[in-house]
């Protein structure tokens, strides 16, 4: 059903149409970026390192007492923005390149990001999450970044944590998957973005025939990764940990439900929001039993990073 009525020759015309329209835009020629020094962007933080470790230290209390494994407390931060947000968009990816890269003007607000993480994928009938879980900055050298790689991948903490975060997108899967059919195809290796290292692994499974694509994307939401395990008590303590609500510029979904009934959706994150001439930023961490306050508050400053950097470029694309 369509809200203005039409039926579906009628949508899918105007879609292509529409389609047509992005590709002659495409196809024109775009301004090179104008030189100069960055444009500084200066971020205020939701809470203070004290704050954010103070609510590091409540999620451990939780973790002590057996409600949860791990959960992922995040903080926004938010600066003036007086630039156009695709201009933030096109700088976006330059600095940040990543699988996911996406503009959506709704009109009273507008989204850009550059996510890495898949939320679900589902192409002839299987289906694939990537869970990425556990953090490095990138070095400033290739020895430095090569030793960072290597101290993610033998850090205990960070393998368990993500160990546990890829039983639950194994879990995931297994609802909407046929049975005995869910894998992990690869397992705890390095992916390099401009400013973070991640560790990452692959889990798929064969969707079920009688379910409907939209009932596959909701079962993956809301990710492990920006949520924690048990899902329902993390996010109960979530919701009473973070000082502001995350909405659509953090943890949801981005992508589309192709009319083949394929889908290609990421997690919302390394993303900005642009609403009343103010840019909001939300990174989060995972908190684990033995999760250092200060490691964790410090991994949401490497994760803003790529779009504070964004932001002080954009208005070379302007």
């Amino acid at each position: 059903a369509w809200q203005d009525g039409s039926d579906g020759a009628t949508a899918y015309g105007a879609a292509l149409a529409r389609l047509d329209a992005v590709v002659e835009r495409l196809n024109q020629p775009t301004p090179r970026p104008a030189p100069g020094a960055p444009d500084p962007v200066v971020f205020q933080a939701s809470e203070t390192e004290a704050g954010f470790a103070a609510i590091v230290g409540r999620a451990k209390d939780y973790i002590a007492a057996g409600d949860i494994f791990q959960v992922v407390p995040s903080q926004r931060f938010s600066a003036p923005f007086a630039g156009e947000s695709f201009a933030f968009y096109r700088s976006l990816r330059r600095t940040n390149p990543s699988p996911f890269l996406f503009h959506m003007n709704f009109g009273d607000f507008q989204l850009a990001g550059s996510s890495p993480e898949i939320l679900v994928r589902l192409r002839d009938g299987e289906l694939t999450i990537r869970p990425l879980a556990g953090t490095r900055p990138r070095g400033k050298t290739p020895e430095e970044d090569q030793a960072l790689e290597a101290e993610l991948l033998a850090d205990p903490k960070e393998r368990a944590e993500h160990l546990m975060l890829v039983d639950l997108g194994r879990n995931d899967v297994g609802r909407v998957a046929e049975p005995a059919s869910v894998k992990v195809t690869k397992s705890f290796f390095v992916e390099r973005y401009s400013h973070v290292m991640h560790l990452v692994s692959n889990v798929t499974g064969k969707a079920r025939p009688d379910l409907h694509p939209v009932d596959i994307l909701l079962a993956a939401l809301p990710a492990g990764t920006l949520s924690g395990a048990p899902k329902v008590r993390a996010m109960e303590i979530i919701d009473e940990l973070e000082p502001v609500k995350r909405g659509v510029g953090y943890a949801g979904a981005a992508g589309y439900i192709s009319s083949g009934g394929e889908i290609d959706a990421c997690i919302v994150l390394r993303t900005a929001l642009f609403k009343d001439g103010m840019m909001h930023v939300q990174a989060g961490a995972g908190v684990v039993a033995d999760s250092d306050p200060k490691a964790e508050y410090e991994e949401t400053l490497h994760k803003s990073r790529a779009l504070k950097a964004a932001a002080e470029e954009a208005w070379r694309f302007g």
